[in-house]
């Protein structure tokens, strides 16, 4: 397996990720989201606990936005 095979394998499972654990609990709204929003107004209140359930559920949001900017910069960039 090379290096872009496993670039998309691992893409593929960061998608999957974002769809399933990085939204979930999906209603009212979905569970990262509410976090954002918290951080965004000031994160007043915030435990530990809830900066780690952020990082949880931000964590495969974070692998596949890196992920994706690697493979355009893999594209666009000049082949030795």
């Amino acid at each position: 397996m090379n290096q872009e095979q496993k670039i998309n394998s691992w893409l593929r499972m960061s998608v999957f990720g974002s769809i399933t654990l990085g939204l979930a609990p999906f209603f009212p709204e979905p569970h990262i989201w509410g976090k954002i929003r918290w951080i965004m107004g000031g994160a007043v209140g915030m435990q530990p606990l809830d900066w780690f359930d952020f990082l949880f559920h931000g964590a495969p949001w974070f692998l596949m936005i890196g992920l994706t900017i690697y493979k355009i910069v893999s594209i666009y960039s000049p082949r030795k």
